[in-house]
């Protein structure tokens, strides 16, 4: 943005200018009335405003150069998998941070290169809020993050790495650029992310997700969270959505005939991702043990599956 009014819908106005062309009393009839909505403080329009007319009434009130950022950004980028109920803006470091109900302002460390309009809104690019969201957020939230964007192509491993370079020493940033490498656009939930990470984080073999497994025709017949191709293992996590007489039948069958193709499942909860990682480290690690590898890497799907830890993996 180049100025408090930049990028702004001509139905937003201020307080002060609206008052120059209908007088403050009518500014409060209106209100009353309801044909005068205030979306932010000091921010007017004459009609029902949707989401984005209220971030541009924000972005009003925001130093000039600030965008939406971190959560925010991921959000409009399409790999909002962090949700957050604030609004998160990035503001230039000459600018003292806004203290406005709702609103997280960072101060931008480094300059927003080529922020992006989405919606009339000037947004840090995608990159900048992968690698800005995966340096600060928790350790278990940085995996999903870069396999979300990565799954809603907004970006690519090679645009997280260049982006990750430019944060080189600020807090956060050995942890970020070690898992771009194990970002993977295939896995679809937050929880089987996390899951992926806690076995990397143990410096296990990475299992690979959305793993189909054939029948005797070669078609596909169920899908697996997590696998391991060459040892016959998945990995599952049980958010709890199974329910109904059906469903269960349904799930005892898919049991039953992974069995029968000599597949050994294993299924974790939340208490077992939101608590101590021990039991999921140590159930994965025996179960590896303790089966032969069939032919690792040879499936043409396989890109990380190995039968022993990369011994580059730190604990990050």
């Amino acid at each position: 943005m180049t100025g408090h009014h930049a990028d702004v819908s001509a139905e937003l106005v201020t307080y002060r200018d609206l008052a120059q062309d209908i007088g403050r009393a009518r500014i409060h009839t209106g209100l009353r009335h309801g044909s005068l909505v205030r979306p932010s403080r000091g921010i007017y329009a004459g009609a029902d405003l949707d989401d984005d007319d209220r971030v541009r009434a924000l972005f009003m009130r925001l130093p000039a150069g600030s965008v939406l950022g971190f959560q925010s950004a991921a959000a409009r980028h399409g790999f909002g998998v962090l949700g957050s109920d604030r609004i998160h803006v990035i503001v230039p470091t000459t600018a003292a941070k806004p203290r406005i109900r709702g609103v997280v302002a960072h101060h931008a460390v480094l300059t927003v290169i080529d922020p992006v309009l989405v919606a009339g809104v000037a947004c840090a690019p995608p990159a900048r809020s992968v690698v800005d969201l995966a340096r600060t957020v928790r350790r278990t939230d940085a995996l999903p993050v870069i396999d979300a964007a990565l799954r809603a192509g907004a970006c690519d491993r090679d645009d997280l790495l260049v982006e990750a370079e430019r944060h080189r020493g600020l807090r956060g940033i050995r942890r970020a650029r070690h898992l771009i490498p194990f970002g993977d656009p295939r896995a679809e939930c937050r929880q089987e992310s996390q899951l992926r990470h806690v076995l990397i984080h143990a410096r296990l073999p990475v299992p690979e997700p959305q793993v189909w497994v054939d029948d005797e025709f070669g078609d596909p017949r169920y899908r697996l969270d997590l696998g391991y191709r060459c040892r016959k293992l998945g990995l599952e996590y049980d958010g709890g959505s199974h329910a109904g007489r059906e469903q269960l039948r349904a799930d005892r069958t898919r049991m039953n005939w992974l069995a029968a193709q000599g597949w050994v499942m294993r299924y974790f909860t939340d208490r077992d991702l939101y608590g101590s990682h021990a039991g999921i480290v140590a159930t994965v690690r025996n179960v590896l043990a303790a089966r032969p590898c069939l032919a690792a890497g040879s499936h043409p799907a396989t890109r990380s599956c190995t039968c022993a830890p990369d011994k580059s993996t730190h604990n990050v």
